[in-house]
């Protein structure tokens, strides 16, 4: 499973929490964590609860990142690409499904992207939202309103799941 979030660990402790808890439960259940590879923020979180509990742990990180996250040099696999788009491009390739923990730009352009490729057709890869701590409410409720105002070709919750706790993934797992 893909795994998107901040390489920065945010404002409130719950974010690192429930970071380390999906990659917890990840491991425990034997899906293999892919990620952006870095050794920072909720990235590093997932990829050392995971790594703990002794879960296999792939890092997917562009060389022009390399200096700004810091590469995690204890994952399972490391590889280096040369694009943010190569970076994706593997990420996806690796992964069957993904989940949004709360993170930044990079994270919601990973987001809108595999949205966006489900919305053409290009995968049909399910896709969750960790709803930490009300996070991602304003943008949940956009989306719906996308919906609504008809500029999307399906429900939102056709393809998305929110959950709130880290636990609620594991009925989908």
């Amino acid at each position: 499973m893909a795994v998107f979030c901040g390489s920065q660990s945010g404002d409130h402790v719950i974010f690192t929490v429930h970071a380390s808890a999906i990659g917890k439960i990840l491991a425990r259940n034997k899906i293999k964590i892919v990620y952006g590879g870095a050794d920072r923020g909720l990235m590093a979180s997932v990829a050392n609860a995971g790594l703990e509990e002794g879960g296999t742990v792939i890092g997917i990180l562009p060389e022009l990142l390399n200096e700004i996250e810091i590469l995690h040099k204890g994952l399972s696999e490391l590889h280096i690409v040369d694009t943010m788009h190569s970076r994706k491009l593997l990420l996806f390739s690796k992964c069957d499904a993904a989940i949004i923990l709360p993170g930044g730009f990079g994270t919601l352009d990973e987001l809108f992207e595999m949205l966006t490729w489900n919305q053409l057709k290009i995968h049909e890869k399910k896709i969750f939202i960790l709803n930490t701590n009300g996070f991602y409410e304003h943008l949940i409720a956009h989306i719906h309103k996308m919906h609504e105002a008809k500029f999307l070709y399906f429900h939102p919750d056709e393809i998305i799941t929110v959950i709130n706790e880290p636990e609620e993934i594991e009925k989908y797992l």
